[in-house]
């Protein structure tokens, strides 16, 4: 099971439109797949057509022992309402605002370990996507012990590059105190423009400064993803060309991030 966070410290630069998509190409691939929802928004919950009711990840993180995780996660809407010929699973662990009462900055060893302690002995998935909030307290931290790797997320632009260039410093002192096989799976360039000169600017940038973990291929913007989300469909199928291509890109930065969790376990 490869454990994956999916991280930015920048708000807004489509972190779970990016949990969605590569939850999107694994459902399509047959990977037996969980997306964690740690972000208090509960965006990806919304996303994926996660119904309510069950006992969502913050109540499950209080009594991470008792937690009972593969009791309370629920299939997400895209495997009822769309045909699933791959025949591939994808639940989510709920999120909610209760998750907020982890997300500070002096959550000491035991407190982060809550999320791993919920996830001990659960093997039935092949993929754990957790979409992490934008910062860098307790509930990231506690997601990336958890993890085996991290995805960061960044748009080509200004703040967005330098908050990832933090992100990469984070990982590193953070591997030393308390994960010490923790890797970067690498970063996703999201929401890119092509006909942007700044976005080809910092693109080169991105390129210079952080070399292979730079992801390929990029992810462009687009326009209907709002209305994909809003329709808790997945962009693999939803009707159009756009889609069509974006579930390609998806589809090789899956790809791509499988690939490390294998390097990462030899």
């Amino acid at each position: 099971m490869q454990v994956v966070s999916i991280s930015s410290l920048k708000g807004g630069v489509g972190k779970t439109s990016v949990t969605t998509g590569l939850a999107s190409s694994a459902l399509a691939a047959g990977v037996r797949t969980l997306v964690i929802d740690l972000d208090p928004h509960g965006d990806s919950s919304t996303a994926l057509g996660a119904p309510t009711g069950s006992l969502d990840i913050g109540r499950m993180l209080k009594a991470p022992r008792r937690a009972h995780l593969s009791e309370n996660v629920v299939p997400s809407a895209w495997t009822t309402h769309q045909r699933n010929t791959a025949g591939g699973t994808l639940d989510v662990a709920v999120g909610s605002a209760f998750t907020g009462i982890y997300d500070r900055p002096d959550l000491g060893k035991r407190n982060l370990r809550r999320l791993a302690n919920v996830l001990a002995g659960v093997d039935q998935y092949q993929l754990v996507l957790i979409d992490c909030p934008p910062s860098l307290n307790g509930l990231t931290r506690m997601a990336w012990t958890a993890s085996d790797n991290v995805v960061l997320v960044a748009e080509p632009g200004l703040f967005s590059v330098a908050g990832t260039e933090r992100t990469i410093r984070a990982i590193e002192l953070f591997k030393r105190e308390f994960a010490p096989s923790l890797t970067a799976a690498g970063i996703v360039a999201n929401r890119v423009r092509s006909t942007s000169s700044e976005h080809a600017y910092r693109l080169d940038e991105m390129r210079s400064m952080f070399g292979p973990l730079l992801l390929e291929p990029y992810i462009p913007e687009q326009a209907n993803w709002q209305q994909i989300q809003g329709a808790a469909h997945s962009v693999h199928h939803w009707p159009g060309e756009s889609a069509r291509s974006s579930a390609a890109l998806f589809d090789e930065l899956l790809a791509a991030v499988r690939k490390q969790g294998k390097q990462t376990r030899r």
